[in-house]
């Protein structure tokens, strides 16, 4: 069976960069944890939910790391001497990464009831006419 990759097509050039995101995409993990949504907030602008109850916002960090944005997640332990008969929140560290087209710009974080909310925007696609002058040779 042979792979089919992108300059298995010869009028698409230049998407060599395209095949590395999705190849570095389908090799970030896919654990559960923590649950998150994404959702288009307007044309040009998404949001990123992701569930982070028991986290405070000095145990998260945004980063954007060669255009994907990672969120990181470690919760500090309180030696405050409780002792559990059950554990059922999970305290666990995390790390999501999304990768991020050219264009798309981190806003701002808000930490809500729980939730993290990150906001991003896309800049408006320009359209573009070239003519190109053909000369004799």
């Amino acid at each position: 069976m042979t792979k089919m990759t992108l300059a298995s097509y010869p009028h698409m050039l230049g998407f060599e960069q395209l095949e590395r995101l999705v190849e570095r995409t389908a090799k970030s993990g896919n654990e559960g944890y923590p649950p998150f949504n994404i959702e288009q907030t307007s044309d040009y602008s998404y949001r990123i939910t992701l569930a982070v109850a028991g986290f405070a916002e000095d145990d998260l960090a945004i980063t954007v790391e060669d255009r994907q944005l990672v969120i990181r997640g470690r919760q500090s332990d309180s030696p405050d001497g409780r002792i559990f008969l059950h554990r059922g929140i999970a305290a666990r560290q995390f790390q999501r990464s999304f990768v991020l087209a050219d264009g798309v710009e981190v806003g701002e974080a808000i930490m809500e009831h729980g939730l993290l909310h990150v906001d991003l925007t896309r800049a408006k696609p320009e359209t573009v006419v070239q003519t190109i002058n053909i000369r004799k040779g």
